[in-house]
């Protein structure tokens, strides 16, 4: 699958197939949060790379909206520095999401709501925080993955020079 069509067609996805991810397809996950761009080159993100059932249930009780990631067949949390803008830990989130699912792995981007919790169950020293994760796994079906609601079109988003201006 090319990048444009894996960017067209990648939706977020909460229900994943009782199947492991490949070495392979993990590493090249994390290499392609590896390479985000991030402000001035600092690569400042981290990222902790979850497989057991424990230390999936453990994260999953940090955050409020976080009931499937148990299921996911594997989770990355995204550790930054405290002082660092999460800007970054988005890019490197997105790139790993649109790599999985150019592999056919689905994903779900999820918040962490309590970071006292993540810090003890990530075992991060002090000065890292982790805001973010994303669970990944196979989709029990690819065709259902983005049924739900389409996008809005590009003209209703879409606004020239100022805001309120109509897409041309």
């Amino acid at each position: 699958m090319d990048a444009y069509a894996a960017i067209r067609t990648k939706r977020d996805s909460r229900a994943y197939m009782d199947r492991p991810l490949d070495d392979g397809v993990k590493r090249r996950i994390l290499q392609a949060g590896r390479m985000a761009g991030s402000s001035t080159n600092r690569q400042p993100y981290r990222f902790i790379a979850i497989e057991t059932a424990e230390q999936k249930e453990a994260l999953s009780a940090c955050g409020g909206f976080m009931r499937h990631v148990p299921q996911a067949a594997w989770v990355v949390a995204i550790a930054m520095p405290e002082e660092h803008t999460l800007f970054d830990a988005g890019r490197a989130a997105q790139n790993m999401m649109v790599a999985a699912w150019a592999e056919g792995v689905a994903s779900c981007p999820v918040t962490i709501h309590d970071t006292e919790c993540s810090r003890l169950v990530l075992g991060l020293p002090e000065g890292l925080q982790a805001l973010h994760a994303v669970a990944f796994g196979y989709p029990p079906d690819p065709a259902q993955v983005g049924a739900g609601r389409r996008r809005k079109p590009l003209a209703e988003i879409v606004h020239h020079e100022r805001y309120g201006t109509a897409s041309r």
